[in-house]
């Protein structure tokens, strides 16, 4: 099975694709989706889309696990963060791949053992499951995670 792991947001879109067989992991590639700040929300939204919709295109992914948006103090940042969810949920929906979503303590908890862990944990558990993986940002640390997450819960059918 080959897992679409994204972490999305309105400046940084981190995704990860792995392979998973079984209890064998395999790091396929990541990176960042980097729309430019300056341009206006539905330009950034087209290009979170177009990327995650080229990412569907290059890899065919069996199944897609996306971060739940967490509830800010400033309103306005959810709704920003809700909207480039919806950017990426609807280019993987568009092709008919499934989607999965998990709360960002259950990522946490699935690969720390601790759902308050801080980045460099969850990092540090990233480097170790995937050797070959290299994320040079945290977005992109914690699509690997989100991606590794679903592996988890699919393995063992939570």
């Amino acid at each position: 099975m080959r897992i679409l792991g994204i972490d999305p947001g309105l400046l940084h879109t981190g995704w990860a694709v792995i392979d998973v067989n079984g209890a064998q992991y395999r790091y396929v590639a990541s990176g960042v989706i980097l729309p430019k700040t300056a341009l206006p929300l539905p330009a950034r939204l087209a290009i979170i889309f177009r990327g995650v919709d080229e990412l569907c295109d290059k890899f065919s992914p069996d199944a897609c696990s996306i971060e739940i948006t967490f509830v800010n103090k400033n309103p306005q940042t959810t709704l920003a963060l809700g909207h480039a969810r919806a950017a990426s949920i609807v280019a993987v929906a568009n092709r008919d791949i499934p989607i999965f979503e998990y709360e960002p303590n259950v990522i946490k908890k699935a690969l720390t053992s601790a759902g308050h862990a801080d980045k460099e944990q969850v990092y540090k558990m990233v480097r170790m499951l995937l050797p070959a993986a290299n994320p040079k940002t945290a977005d992109e640390s914690d699509a690997i995670a989100i991606a590794l997450t679903h592996a988890n819960m699919t393995r063992f059918k939570f």
